[in-house]
């Protein structure tokens, strides 16, 4: 007789939050997460990220629908799920003048973990993470990058099935979000964790998640893996400046390039190959001096995946 499969890591069933006001911050979203994938929830500030994140953690109610951590409704058994699940959240959550060491070993007599166990833990994850020789400094010395090691250190202590990182790197310079980068790669390969990470920077999701979810004013509105996720724009994208994209936008489709293929944002026109090759886009742009200023081939990145579901850049969106 085979045993039934294990539950879905995470499961959001028609999540929904409504705020007073008929304000939908996260309306029907659902989605499933398999064990050990890295899952991440993609879009503008205010596109509903934390507050799914929120309702999955038990911290903000849902108005409507339904959350599942490893079998666990988030509703009716919240005490099982936090207990399977930790968070790092976008705010510093430490104990700034006690030592990284002090706030670690006080989240380990916080969820009960054996003092043999929780020590050998600590060591192996602040060597992990990188923060061992920083261990009995101040957590106030700390650089804004080395807390955020510490907090993900402290949230795998308890050794969760889900760790959910809402928008871990902001506020980061770059090279610290790619020293966190590879810290969460890491931690992934040797734990086996499933990670759901919030984010709006786009290399963060492309390079982290297994998956992305891409979210627009509380809806999901694409979920699939990066690649496949880039391979809807084509091989290459003509980017266009102009001073007349109407008429740009006319040139183009007279030519039989239709409006699924021309995206649109200030002066700037973006024209996909999903059906026409770059070469044939420039042979129409050729002579065009009057209404084109400059053009450019280049790869596809998830911002043109966000702006051709949405309309919008996701960085003008975030800013």
């Amino acid at each position: 007789m085979t045993s039934a499969p294990a539950p879905a890591a995470v499961e959001a069933i028609g999540l929904t939050k409504t705020y007073p006001g008929d304000v939908k911050a996260v309306n029907d979203l659902s989605f499933e997460v398999a064990r050990g994938e890295a899952f991440g929830l993609l879009g503008p500030n205010g596109a509903g990220k934390s507050t799914t994140i929120g309702m999955l953690t038990t911290t903000v109610a849902p108005t409507a629908g339904r959350a599942v951590l490893s079998g666990f409704d988030v509703a009716t058994q919240p005490r099982r799920a936090r207990a399977i699940s930790s968070v790092v959240f976008q705010e510093t959550v430490v104990d700034r003048p006690l030592s990284g060491r002090q706030n670690l070993e006080l989240h380990l007599r916080l969820w009960g973990v054996h003092p043999g166990a929780g020590r050998a833990r600590l060591r192996e994850l602040a060597n992990v993470v990188g923060i061992d020789d920083i261990l009995d400094r101040p957590v106030e010395t700390y650089s804004g990058g080395q807390r955020r090691r510490m907090e993900i250190a402290r949230a795998l202590l308890s050794d969760p099935d889900v760790l959910f990182l809402d928008e871990p790197t902001v506020g980061l310079d770059t090279r610290i979000r790619h020293d966190l980068f590879d810290v969460i790669s890491t931690l992934r390969e040797r734990t086996g964790v499933t990670v759901i990470l919030t984010t709006h920077y786009l290399d963060e999701a492309e390079r982290l998640c297994d998956r992305i979810a891409v979210i627009d004013k509380g809806v999901m509105v694409a979920c699939d893996a990066p690649q496949s996720l880039l391979a809807t724009m084509g091989q290459e994208i003509v980017e266009i400046r102009t001073d007349e994209p109407d008429g740009l936008v006319r040139l183009l489709q007279g030519a039989g390039i239709g409006s699924t293929e021309v995206l649109t944002i200030g002066n700037t026109v973006t024209v996909l190959t999903t059906f026409h090759s770059s070469r044939q886009v420039m042979d129409v742009l050729e002579g065009q001096g009057r209404i084109v200023r400059a053009s450019t081939i280049r790869r596809p990145t998830l911002d043109d995946v966000y702006l051709r579901l949405t309309g919008d850049r996701i960085q003008t969106a975030a800013d």
